[in-house]
């Protein structure tokens, strides 16, 4: 039997979803994945310009996804939550099996996926 979900619950996780649903943002996790990094190492590995980046950032930060620690001249970013890793990676395994349907989904276009270097892996 499953529980009713409340629609606040639902609406915050929709807000969850609607923030990793940008390519940009889902390659700068998919990054910070490897370990903290600054702007310009993230701007450098995803492909972005680094105002790009920073505007990203700041909504993952506000969001709750990413943290930020001053280091001298510079800030490092790193995910919040060792939580993001695991649903970025029940996310691959997910795709993995269902690849064939959400390829073929026309609801929602890919019209804004940006060329990240070395892909999203």
């Amino acid at each position: 039997m499953t529980l009713a979900v409340s629609p606040e619950l639902l609406a915050l996780r929709a807000k969850l979803f609607r923030g990793l649903a940008d390519p940009s943002r889902l390659a700068i996790l998919e990054a910070l994945r490897d370990g903290p990094r600054t702007v310009g190492d993230l701007a450098a590995h995803v492909g972005l310009q680094q105002p790009n980046v920073s505007n990203h950032l700041s909504c993952l930060r506000e969001c709750g996804l990413v943290s930020s620690a001053q280091q001298g001249r510079y800030v490092h970013y790193r995910l919040s939550d060792g939580r993001i890793t695991t649903l970025l990676g029940l996310a691959d395994a997910l795709v993995a099996e269902v690849a064939r349907g959400v390829y073929a989904c026309t609801r929602y276009a890919e019209t804004d996926t940006p060329q990240v270097e070395g892909g999203l892996s």
